[in-house]
């Protein structure tokens, strides 16, 4: 192309407009023939609003992202942390996310990991006045973690420390009856008795569902929905070191007990019959004739358990009934099953009549020969249950823990 110069005023003007335009024509030009068979030469300019200079496909590639995590609780450096404290976080994966909490030592805190909760929940209390650290990692999709770590320090050891006991005992054996008792050396009010619940836990082998009741502040009871089955060993743990019991007042150690349930052995007395049926595991090994209580002094309809068996011993009533209307008297073979003192015992003195007459102050008369049978055979948490009475068995007059149904059993439970 050949450039006519043109003269005048205006013309240099025109003369440079043109120019210009050839110069952006060859530009363009170039830009478009750039691509030709040179691949490893990316073009300056791509077009589609692509501002950074970037390759257009990379732009358009995804790119793995980095997992968010952090913990929500106990807040990061937190001090006067409870020793049964859960660790809470947040994850954008929970289902791929970890939690790892050490101790002043590097050495790993047991507990459970809830995923769908958030939540780690330490086994046991955590120790006083040390500072732990928290370590929660995430995956993303794109196999990118996300790690955040965090510290808080427990409180210092409190003041108050509340004991706890178990009236059972390792390696002990019980009757199928027999209900789990926990004692607080406290009263436990109502707002907390939730929490202490939570962490006590019983396990059965074979399972059996089951349920505390608060029987009051200082004492909780457990049982199943029926009867323990026979041979069942029976593991509870009590993890309430550190736990609040109530204001500025927290458990002072954790406690864990092994037994094991025998056989089935229940006692069933009738008062219209006048005699015992007793079954062992489902079969009646025995009917004997027996004498409950006369008509001024009844004994108790109900089922309850045996509580303790003394070979020999004294009843002594002098100062408990009127008058004129008490005795002392050597008993043999006794069997506890209220602490009114209802007793399934030996009484020679009413043999004549057992079998047709009640006649007794309320317990369960049996003969020498059938009181030491039954002695020899019973033990602590076997079942006595007494019908046919005029007078109901009081609730909490023994481990009365049977004579309230299921449903109403459970209503006991803080949970």
């Amino acid at each position: 192309m050949r450039l006519r110069r043109v003269t005048g005023g205006t013309g240099r003007r025109q003369w440079r407009t043109a120019a210009a335009a050839l110069v952006a024509a060859t530009v363009l030009l170039s830009a478009g023939c750039s691509g030709g068979d040179d691949k490893s030469s990316s073009p300056a300019w791509q077009g589609g609003g692509a501002s950074s200079g970037a390759p257009a496909g990379d732009a358009a590639s995804p790119q793995p992202q980095q997992s968010t995590v952090k913990v929500t609780s106990p807040a990061s450096d937190a001090t006067d942390v409870k020793a049964i404290t859960a660790v809470k976080y947040d994850s954008e994966d929970p289902g791929n996310t970890t939690v790892k909490v050490t101790d002043p030592d590097g050495k790993e805190v047991q507990g459970t990991l809830d995923k769908d909760d958030k939540t780690f929940t330490p086994a046991k209390a955590l120790s006083w006045g040390e500072t732990y650290t928290v370590e929660v990692t995430g995956t993303a999709s794109g196999d990118k973690t996300g790690t955040t770590t965090s510290k808080f320090t427990v409180m210092k050891k409190p003041a108050n420390l509340v004991r706890v006991s178990s009236f059972l005992g390792d390696d002990q054996t019980v009757g199928v009856g027999m209900p789990l008792i926990v004692k607080f050396g406290r009263s436990v009010p109502k707002q907390y008795r939730a929490d202490v619940e939570r962490r006590m836990v019983v396990s059965a082998t074979p399972s059996q569902e089951g349920s505390w009741y608060w029987l009051s502040g200082t004492e909780l009871h457990y049982r199943p929905k029926t009867y323990w089955k026979a041979n069942t060993k029976i593991h509870y743990s009590l993890g309430l070191a550190g736990v609040e019991m109530d204001k500025g007042y927290y458990g002072r150690s954790d406690l864990t007990v092994d037994l094991k349930v025998g056989r089935s052995f229940i006692m069933v007395a009738d008062a219209k019959k006048k005699q015992m049926t007793v079954t062992q595991d489902g079969k009646v090994i025995k009917t004997l004739p027996i004498s409950l209580g006369k008509p001024s002094t009844p004994s108790s309809s109900g089922t309850a358990v045996i509580i303790e068996k003394k070979e020999h011993t004294v009843f002594d009533t002098m100062d408990e009934l009127p008058e004129g209307e008490g005795y002392r008297t050597k008993i043999d073979y006794a069997q506890r099953y209220t602490w009114g003192g209802e007793f399934v015992h030996a009484a020679s003195w009413s043999e004549g009549v057992q079998g047709k007459q009640n006649v007794s102050h309320g317990c369960v008369n049996v003969s020498e020969a059938m009181g030491k049978w039954l002695f020899d055979r019973t033990m602590m948490g076997d079942v006595v249950q007494v019908k046919g009475t005029g007078r109901k068995l009081q609730w909490g007059n023994g481990w009365t823990d049977w004579e309230l149904s299921w449903d109403e059993y459970k209503k006991g439970s803080a949970l």
